[in-house]
């Protein structure tokens, strides 16, 4: 008890300690805050009475300037005018020194740089004024030095122009010192009213420690006198309640001897050494590994399986995870060479400082991991047929390019090759000397000509425009649509809705291209249509092109596989393409209704 007292009375001595020490400290730094914003104000006054005096000089400089200058005019002698040109000069130099430290501050002067709006605005409306007066003093100084110097009727002009001016000059002047002067009136005022608060301040600070240090501290030392009563009586509770503790320890010893007991009977629960050694292992883990406890040697991962690479699978897993724990997934083996999966956690422990474990903690999931397998192996048997199927897609696209190709070549040598043959052997008939059969084979030569030139355009139409790489996707369609309209007669419209003129990359512009002119195609070759309409729209992260035509129609419900060889290769082609930028393909038709095909693709 009298030790429990001593150390309360310390801890009550060093809190008033430390009271006191914050009530000093705050009387002190209260007088030092005063001083200094005392010291400041009263060097402003102090640079306040310079500027007052500098300025009061500029008027007296102004009218000493103004006399010199009269006098100035009126002397003959030039030698008694070099003289006053001096004067001047020297007068001029203060005036004009002073008048800009006024506005800018001059250390040397003791001036400072800023000034208060009034004054800022005084100033404006005295500059032009000053600058009349100074450049006219220095035109009469530069006459003056004129070798030969001038005579004084020279610059009486500027003479006049002086006196003119220096009474603006002064009246000016006269405000900026009554302003200058107001200003430091204002800061003597304002410092007698800083004195008034910090005192004022000051006696608040020493009421407040009064009310919120001195008297709470006496009251603390009153309420520690009581608090060392009732620590006596605390002290017994506590002697009382370790009693009770006691108690509750035993209790809580035999719940968690049965706490054990269920994880052994409920989990599969095991206790490791670092190495591997069982140091424990619960019931249900025994009887299904059909483990003996009395077998104290038993490695762990040996008990969980018979093969020597799930042994070794499970012995890298506890000892590369001993000190950080791991959770996943093994492969075990009974001694009925039964496949178990068991979903196992780790974890690292110490049951005292001089020891370590590992506590197994595990379920069995073998259900689920067949279930899990058994999709997998579904999974890849899925992709495998899409690999086939995408296959089959390849050699279809190689054998239309070569059906192309070989449709080219024949339409070259059949079509054009046997044109230009005949265009030759016309060539060669024509016998200038009959007039009349030479202009009917002429004439013959201009429609076979044109055919051939048709031929060609028809021949190499399906090759890259040149509007597609030189100028982008809507020129290339402009192109498209207006060439088909031109060889087949239909009538196809091209309407670019928004405008669109940017360039997309050149794998997006050349399929964007081809199926546009795959379903153009299409509308042309089956649907047995009048009109096709193909518009384009744009937003800020979509392209989207639209051909519309109305033809006979079809029941779009039976293009669905390629595979089974529903929907013709154009589709298929169209669908990979837009797949390949990224882009979707709507296809929408009706018997009768004609058909439309939509393009969206991310731009």
């Amino acid at each position: 008890m009298t030790k429990n007292g001593s150390s309360l009375d310390q801890r009550t001595f060093n809190k008033l300690s430390r009271l006191y020490i914050i009530a000093l400290s705050t009387i002190a730094l209260s007088v030092i805050i005063s001083q200094i914003l005392i010291r400041k104000h009263l060097n402003d006054q102090q640079s306040d009475s310079t500027v007052i005096n500098v300025a009061g000089r500029q008027r007296m400089l102004s009218q000493k300037l103004t006399k010199e200058i009269v006098s100035l005019s009126g002397e003959q002698s030039l030698e008694n005018r070099i003289l006053l040109k001096d004067r001047i000069k020297s007068t001029l130099s203060l005036w004009e020194l002073s008048h800009n430290a006024l506005q800018k501050g001059n250390d040397s002067l003791g001036l400072p740089e800023k000034n208060s709006p009034e004054i800022i605005t005084k100033f404006k409306e005295l500059n032009p004024v000053f600058d009349t007066i100074n450049h006219a003093v220095k035109s009469i100084i530069e006459k003056i030095e004129n070798v030969p110097p001038l005579s004084a009727n020279a610059y009486a002009f500027e003479v006049e122009k002086v006196k003119q001016n220096e009474g603006d000059f002064l009246l000016i002047m006269d405000q900026i010192v009554n302003q200058y002067d107001l200003e430091a009136d204002e800061k003597v005022a304002w410092l007698r009213k800083l004195e008034f608060w910090l005192m004022s301040l000051t006696l608040l600070i020493l009421l407040g420690e009064f009310l919120f240090i001195f008297w709470p501290t006496a009251k603390t030392v009153k309420a520690t006198l009581a608090g060392l009563l009732f620590a006596e009586k605390r002290a017994k509770k506590m002697a009382f309640d370790a009693d009770e503790l006691s108690i509750s320890k035993e209790k809580s010893i035999k719940e968690l001897r049965a706490l054990t007991h269920a994880m052994d009977e409920t989990l599969l629960f095991a206790r490791i050494s670092p190495s591997g050694n069982i140091v424990h292992m619960g019931n249900k883990f025994s009887r299904l590994f059909k483990f003996s406890k009395f077998n104290k040697s038993a490695v762990f991962w040996e008990v969980l399986a018979r093969n020597e690479n799930e042994q070794l699978v499970i012995e890298n897993i506890i000892l590369k995870h001993k000190k950080t724990g791991w959770q996943g997934e093994v492969k075990a083996t009974t001694k009925d060479n039964e496949s178990v999966w068991l979903e196992m956690a780790i974890i690292p422990f110490s049951p005292n400082e001089d020891k370590s474990e590992l506590l197994i903690i595990a379920s069995e999931i073998t259900e689920r991991k067949v279930a899990q397998l058994e999709i997998e192996r579904l999974t890849k048997k899925s992709f495998e047929e899409k690999m086939i199927n995408q296959k089959i897609i390849s050699s279809k696209i190689i054998e239309n390019q070569e059906k192309e190709q070989n449709r080219i070549a024949k339409d070259v040598h059949d079509g054009i090759g046997q044109m230009l043959t005949g265009l030759k052997y016309n060539l060669e008939s024509i016998d200038i000397n009959n007039v009349d059969k030479t202009a009917s084979k002429i004439e013959h030569l201009k429609e076979l000509t044109t055919n051939i030139i048709k031929g060609v355009r028809t021949a190499t139409f399906n090759l890259t425009p040149p509007e597609l790489s030189d100028h982008g996707i809507v020129p290339a369609i402009t192109k498209l649509t207006q060439e088909l309209a031109k060889l087949t007669g239909k009538n196809i419209v091209f309407f670019n809705k928004t405008d669109f003129n940017q360039r997309l990359d050149s794998l997006s512009e050349i399929n964007i291209y081809r199926i546009t002119q795959e379903a153009i195609n299409n509308a042309i070759k089956y649907a047995e249509s009048t009109h096709i309409l193909v518009s384009l729209s744009h937003s800020k992260n979509l392209l989207s092109i639209v051909i519309d035509d109305n033809g006979k129609g079809f029941d779009s419900s039976k293009i669905k596989n390629v595979k089974n060889g529903d929907g013709g290769m154009g589709m298929t082609f169209m669908r990979e393409r837009i797949k390949y930028i990224d882009g979707r393909l709507f296809l929408n038709s009706e018997i009768g209704k004609g058909t439309r095909v939509t393009l969206n693709i991310p731009i």
